[in-house]
C-alpha cells in the first residue's frame, strides 16, 4: 500500500447560502492576524462584477466593519506579470486577508499574490515545491465555477509571461483558510464556462484515480468526485438551473482537488498545455480532447483501475474494456458539452505534433502518469486525435 502524508489545511463551509457567512467568517480571521488588523483584499475576475457576485462579496465584507480593496487586472490562466501587477496593489493596500473570489484563474492569482508579496522576489522563486520563506497570509477562496478544485490545493498555477510555460507553485502554507462552497454562485456561469469547467473537473477525477502516487485517500476523493461529476455534468448541461446538480458539480470539483493535492496529475494535462500555450485553447477544452486518448493508454497496463471508476456509475453490461469505454464515456461528454474532439475541428496544424510533443514532455504533471511518457507514446497521444 502506497504510503502518503495528508493533513486537511482548509476547512469547507457547503451549502445554498454559504456566501452569506464570508463577513462573519474573515472578520474572525482578521482578528487572528492582530488588534489592528481589519482589511481585506478581493482577488476577483472582472467578470464576476457583471454578474454581481463581487458587489454582493465586498457588501458582506463591508457590513462586518472590514476595509476592502480589489484586484482585478488578470485573465484566464494568469501570467508572472498579472501577479507583479497585484502584488503592487496588495502592497500599496496591506491587506491582513486575502480572498479569490471566482474562477480557477482567480484563485492562482490571488495564491500567486500571497507567494510573492509575503516572501518578495519574483513568482518564478517559487516554482516547485515548499519554496515559500514565511508564513502566508490567510486566504479564503470563494469558487464559483466547478472545476479547478483550486480551493482545495495548496498550489497556484501561473503562467511565464514570456514562454506561456505553466510553472505550478506549491507550499502548504499557500493552502486556503476557508473555502466557502455556495453552489447558487455557479447558476450564473455561461453554458461555455459550464462546459469546460465540468470537463476540467472530470479529467481531475479520472486522472488521479491513475497516477503513480494514488493512495487510499486520493482513490477515496478521486472515486466519489468522479460518482458525483458524471451525475451531474449531464443534468447541468441540460437544465443549468438544476441547483442539485449543480452542488454535485461543485463539492465533486472540490473532492478531485484534494485528490490533486496527494495524487498529482497525469499524461492529460502534460499533453493539453502545449495546446494553451501555443494555440491558447482553453484548458477544459484542451484537455477533454487529451483526455480519451490517455484513459486508452494507460489501459495497456490499468484496466483495473477504470473498470472501478465505472462502478460509480450505473452501466448496462458490456464487451468492451473499461478504458475503452470509459474514452469513449469521455468523448461523449466532450460533444455533448459542444466541445471538440480532435486537432482539425480547432484548425491546429497536425504537423506541429513533434513541437507539441516535446513540451509535454517537459511538463511535471506528466511524470506522474502510470505509463512513463517517451517521444513515442506521447506523439501518439496526438496522432490518435489529428483528426
Amino acid at each position: 500500500m502506497q504510503p502518503f502524508d495528508i493533513q486537511q489545511r482548509t476547512r469547507f463551509v457547503f451549502g445554498d447560502g454559504s456566501l452569506d457567512q464570508l463577513g462573519d467568517i474573515t472578520a474572525q480571521i482578521s482578528a487572528g492576524q492582530g488588534p489592528r488588523a481589519r482589511k481585506v483584499m478581493v482577488v476577483c475576475d472582472p467578470g464576476l462584477i457583471d454578474a454581481g457576485h463581487f458587489d454582493h462579496a465586498m457588501g458582506l465584507l463591508q457590513s462586518s466593519g472590514l476595509e476592502t480593496a480589489s484586484f482585478h487586472d488578470f485573465g484566464e490562466n494568469p501570467t508572472s506579470d498579472m501577479v507583479d501587477a497585484g502584488v503592487r496593489c496588495t502592497a500599496d493596500f496591506q491587506p491582513d486577508v486575502l480572498v479569490g473570489l471566482g474562477g480557477g484563474s482567480s484563485m492562482d492569482c490571488c495564491k500567486g499574490i500571497n507567494f510573492v508579496y509575503c516572501c518578495g522576489g519574483s513568482i518564478h522563486d517559487y516554482a516547485g515545491v515548499g519554496k515559500a520563506t514565511t508564513d502566508l497570509l490567510p486566504m479564503i477562496a470563494v469558487p464559483t465555477t466547478a472545476g479547478t478544485g483550486s480551493e482545495s490545493q495548496s498550489f497556484a498555477l501561473i503562467s511565464d509571461a514570456k514562454t506561456h510555460v505553466k510553472m505550478p507553485c506549491g507550499d502548504p502554507r499557500a493552502a486556503c483558510r476557508v473555502a466557502l462552497l455556495d453552489p447558487t454562485l455557479t447558476l450564473t456561469q455561461p453554458a461555455s464556462v459550464t462546459a469546460l469547467t465540468g470537463i476540467d473537473a472530470l479529467s481531475h477525477a479520472i486522472e488521479t484515480y491513475v497516477t503513480k502516487r494514488r493512495n487510499e485517500m486520493s482513490i477515496t476523493y478521486s472515486r466519489r468526485a468522479f460518482g458525483m461529476l458524471a451525475s451531474g455534468f449531464p443534468r447541468v448541461l441540460d437544465d443549468p438551473n438544476d441547483l442539485e446538480a449543480r452542488s454535485q458539480m461543485q463539492l465533486g470539483a472540490s473532492l478531485a482537488g484534494m485528490a490533486i493535492e496527494t495524487s498529482m496529475l497525469g499524461a492529460a494535462h502534460a499533453t493539453a498545455n502545449p495546446l494553451t500555450a501555443r494555440h491558447g485553447i482553453a484548458h477544459g477544452q484542451a484537455v477533454g480532447l487529451m483526455l480519451p486518448a490517455v484513459i486508452r493508454l494507460n489501459g495497456q497496463q490499468h484496466q483495473q483501475w477504470y473498470a472501478e471508476l465505472l462502478r460509480e456509475l450505473d452501466l448496462p453490461p458490456s464487451d468492451q474494456s473499461p478504458s475503452d469505454r470509459l474514452a469513449d464515456l469521455v468523448q461523449q461528454w466532450v460533444r455533448r458539452a459542444g466541445l471538440a474532439t480532435n486537432l482539425a475541428d480547432l484548425a491546429i496544424p497536425s504537423g506541429q505534433i513533434d513541437e507539441f510533443a516535446d513540451d509535454a514532455l517537459r511538463q511535471w504533471t506528466g511524470t506522474f502518469n502510470p505509463i512513463a511518457l517517451d517521444a513515442d507514446n506521447v506523439r501518439s497521444l496526438y496522432l490518435d486525435v489529428a483528426e
